[in-house]
């Protein structure tokens, strides 16, 4: 297994800045998922690191090589991409085989020599029977793993959209590289087979321990699945961190924004000091900023900041007992969709928009009016202009 480090990569095309000055440090064994929206350079930083596009400067290290000048085929990695790109006229079985038969001899030193299988003595003086014996232990040990041993004999038109990806997954895993690109590889499933294939990737993961870098566009697939989240906005890299503090700690209003379904609340608004603490105070709405906040804001007043508040942060005031009763406001219901166990709610507040998301516990259709409490306490405030953080 291997780190991969990206040192100030920049790619170029003509006058376009695709990646501009990309630092990231991928750990040995680490799951990293770069996510953005469409555009935004994540898929092009993959295949630099694979070696399908050229690096126009910076420094590229798989472990402790720079590969910049290296062929993809040296630099031991295995890439899966979006479509399946399996051969049709094949079994899954030489699907998953193809890249260790094209492999030569003395790249294949990590296979198991398969000296049960059949006689022993003819086998060893049969070098080609043995290294196929070899190859075929090897394959149907990943395909134990994946859940394909009884697909192998069948072509790919006989199987379903996750099936045909976990043989994507097969050829790349039974290679045993230093490390896993993955470009998108959940998007043409189903939603019930995106969920169960993801699950199956992070169990992959857990028991091969390779390192794996994962592109999506899907911030609930980036959450769910990495150790550490890379979110990119043009060509430029917005935050590195785990999924747990991109979303309770953004760098700024685009990663507020991007992780988090539904997306975090944001409304301009004048920051005033007076009499009874600090307040927000946008349209109607005039909402207390908890003390300990305040004093981060003490160089804001008669200013103004983007105040941020995710969802689930905004309460039914009936149910929300312990709020500061100077942050209730009242709404007005344009659009209820129940949810199961949530309900979410499009309101409005004097002229501002809101999404909220209450329990089931909230009986109410559009056209109504509720009282809505702000738990000010998981508040974001975000400078005008540069929209960096505050808090």
């Amino acid at each position: 297994m291997a780190r991969v480090l990206l040192e100030h990569i920049t790619k170029k095309y003509g006058d376009v800045l695709a990646v501009d000055d990309l630092n990231i440090e991928v750990r040995d064994k680490e799951f990293l998922v770069l996510v953005g929206p469409s555009g935004c350079g994540k898929s092009t930083a993959l295949r630099m690191i694979a070696g399908l596009e050229d690096i126009s400067s910076g420094s590229l290290y798989i472990g402790e090589r720079v590969v910049n000048e290296v062929a993809p085929k040296d630099r031991d990695i295995a890439m899966v991409f979006q479509s399946y790109a399996l051969y049709p006229h094949m079994t899954v079985f030489d699907n998953i085989a193809f890249g260790l038969r094209l492999r030569k001899d003395k790249d294949l030193s990590f296979l198991h020599t398969a000296s049960t299988a059949g006689n022993g003595a003819t086998m060893a003086a049969n070098p080609r029977r043995l290294r196929e014996a070899a190859i075929r232990a090897r394959v149907e040990q990943v395909a134990d793993g994946i859940g394909l041993r009884e697909y192998l004999n069948r072509k790919p038109a006989q199987l379903s959209g996750g099936q045909r990806q976990r043989v994507a997954l097969g050829r790349a895993i039974v290679r045993e590289p230093q490390v896993f690109l993955m470009d998108e590889p959940l998007s043409n499933l189903d939603a019930k087979m995106r969920v169960s294939t993801r699950a199956e990737l992070q169990r992959l993961h857990r028991r091969l321990g390779i390192t794996t870098i994962y592109v999506t566009h899907d911030q609930v697939e980036a959450m769910t699945m990495g150790d550490r989240i890379a979110v990119m906005k043009n060509g430029i890299l917005q935050q590195l961190d785990t999924p747990e503090v991109l979303y309770s700690r953004p760098a700024n209003m685009f990663v507020a924004t991007f992780i988090g379904s539904p997306a975090m609340n944001t409304v301009l608004a004048d920051v005033q000091g007076g009499e009874g603490g600090m307040f927000l105070q946008a349209s109607g709405v005039r909402l207390r900023v908890p003390e300990h906040y305040a004093q981060r804001l003490l160089a804001c007043p008669g200013k103004q900041i983007y105040f941020g508040i995710r969802p689930e942060y905004i309460h039914d005031a009936r149910y929300a007992h312990d709020m500061d009763p100077q942050n209730v406001a009242d709404a007005h219901v344009d659009l209820v969709e129940p949810l199961g166990s949530d309900v979410q709610l499009y309101v409005s507040v004097e002229n501002i928009q809101f999404v909220v998301r209450v329990d089931d516990r909230t009986f109410v259709s559009a056209g109504n009016t509720i009282k809505l409490a702000f738990d000010m306490e998981h508040m974001h405030g975000f400078e005008p202009g540069t929209e960096r953080s505050l808090l």
